[in-house]
Order: structure tokens, then sequence, then C-alpha cells
């Protein structure tokens, strides 16, 4: 069983940053991809990043390319999410995913999921 804890959310002015970390516990395996997604009030859930645990693939959403990195920590088995140039849009609950085999979009099903961690950013 693989659990997921994020954290790192918070109230942030528009044009700042912010890091959201993923703890990721129990077997992973190197094949796995790991993926964030966001949820804004009303909205349905969209894809973030999404990137293989190894490394080699990562995909970014057109919203957040050039704003948004994603990185890991494998000693730590943890995944960041560096957000810059944050904008008001990107508003929402946060939520790092993980599955057996990589994909990228809204579309996704992912295995296990994080309980999520809230982003505002104010204009």
């Amino acid at each position: 069983q693989v659990q997921l804890v994020e954290s790192g959310g918070g109230l942030v002015q528009a044009g700042g940053s912010l890091r959201l970390s993923c703890a990721a516990s129990g077997w992973i395996f190197s094949t796995s991809a790991v993926g964030w997604f966001r949820q804004a009030p009303g909205k349905e859930r969209e894809f973030v990043v999404a990137a293989t645990w190894a490394g080699g693939r990562t995909d970014y959403a057109d919203s957040v390319k050039g704003r948004f990195t994603i990185s890991r920590d494998s000693a730590k088995n943890t995944v960041y999410l560096q957000m810059n140039s944050l904008k008001p849009e990107d508003t929402a609950v946060y939520y790092c995913a993980l599955d057996p085999r990589f994909c990228s979009g809204d579309g996704c099903t992912y295995r296990y999921w994080g309980q999520g961690t809230q982003v505002t950013v104010s204009s």
C-alpha cells in the first residue's frame, strides 16, 4: 500500500512562489509515475504535471509550463512541485498522485492519491 502526504500549500500574492511537497511511503516501483493535479471550487480536476519516478519523462500542462517544476529527492521518497510566478487562477487544492503506469492529462486515473493541500493566490 502506498501513502502520499502533501504539504506546503498556503496563501501567496500573485507573482509569488510556493513549493509543494509530496512524501511517499510504501512500495514504489522505479517505473511508477507521479503526478500533480489540482481542483478549484466548482471546477473539474485538472492535470498539472506527470513524471516517471525514476526520471526521464515529464509532461506539463500548458497552463503551468515554464512556471512550475517537478523534482524528486529519492533519498527522502519525496516529490516537489516548485511553483513560480503564481497567478490567481492557480488557486486550487493540489493533489499528489501515484500510479504504476505513466499517464498525463485530465483523463488520467491514478491509483493512489494524497489528501490535498490548498494553494490560494491573491491578486
